[in-house]
């Protein structure tokens, strides 16, 4: 997609915005940002049906009777986006009629900054590749929202001038997070995850803040046949395949199928919550989808 275009459809995205900004902070989900968006405001007496996990051990044995801590909630929330901007978020969709991992994550991105705007948060983002590339700080306002999405489309443009050998480092990313964040944040890695070994620092950071790993996928099918190039768009190291074979074509399924379920597998054992995210649906729908299901408690975010 043509950088001008892809800039038109995201000064349209505000009017998506809205509803999932009322999901994001709804119901069940709003109640994860307890200590940073909710600030301790007294005790009072353990009640039936209240959540053992607010009960104020200090004060219940001072006074040997249960105590529960009551929270006043705070306007402003922080949000952080950590976005892969490595050559292999740039490669060209194999789904019909698809976006590239890249302009999928950007509209993402962008998606998320709106409704944090409408919700009156603090966003701010990590632009990663092997190294940390670029930080916006945490702040509101559409000025700032705009600056961060006109970075992200100048790397859709120079793409091609950027190439490393050693592809993205998302472990490098989560310990900026880690590094920038100083009270409790929702921090959300939108990534294709062609990294190795992040699961320890994915981890860390979600002991401490709330986070959502995105994943977008593109459509690996194979759809041609015969002797075919494939290229790695982190390396460019290039191999003759023949994607005409039975074989081949179910050990390049097997390979992504098994990827998948490890990916799912290392985001539950680290504590995040997760989306996969394909370049051929509409990204505003999915993430809306999302968050409506952590809200009626479909999907259960860890326990503090």
């Amino acid at each position: 997609m043509e950088t001008s275009e892809l800039l038109r459809n995201i000064i349209n995205l505000p009017m998506f915005s809205s509803g999932l900004a009322e999901e994001m902070l709804a119901g069940n989900f709003r109640s994860i940002f307890k200590g940073q968006g909710m600030e301790f405001d007294e005790a009072r007496h353990y009640e039936p049906g209240d959540d053992i996990r607010s009960i104020d051990w200090n004060a219940s044995a001072r006074f040997g009777n249960p105590f529960v801590k009551m929270y006043r909630e705070e306007r402003e929330l922080t949000t952080l986006i950590l976005l892969d901007v490595s050559p292999s978020m740039h490669r060209s969709s194999m789904a019909k009629h698809g976006l590239s991992p890249f302009e999928q994550a950007l509209f993402s991105t962008a998606l998320i900054a709106f409704s944090a705007e409408h919700t009156g948060q603090q966003l701010g983002a990590l632009f990663f590749d092997r190294d940390i590339e670029k930080v916006f700080s945490p702040r509101k306002g559409r000025k700032s929202i705009m600056a961060l999405v006109m970075a992200a489309l100048h790397y859709q443009n120079n793409i091609t001038t950027r190439r490393t050998q050693y592809g993205s480092d998302i472990a490098s990313a989560l310990n900026g997070a880690q590094r920038l964040l100083k009270k409790r944040s929702l921090v959300i890695l939108i990534s294709d995850f062609y990294s190795i070994n992040w699961e320890q620092e994915m981890g860390n950071l979600c002991r401490k803040h709330d986070c959502i790993a995105i994943r977008i996928n593109d459509n690996q099918e194979l759809s041609f046949e015969g002797l075919v190039t494939l290229e790695d768009p982190e390396t460019g190291i290039r191999i003759e395949a023949p994607a005409g074979l039975d074989s081949f074509k179910e050990s390049w399924s097997y390979w992504h199928k098994e990827r998948s379920i490890n990916w799912e597998s290392q985001c539950k054992k680290s504590g995040a919550s997760y989306l996969d995210l394909s370049t051929g649906t509409d990204a505003a729908s999915s993430l809306i989808k999302f968050f409506s299901r952590h809200n009626t408690g479909q999907y259960r975010f860890r326990k503090k």
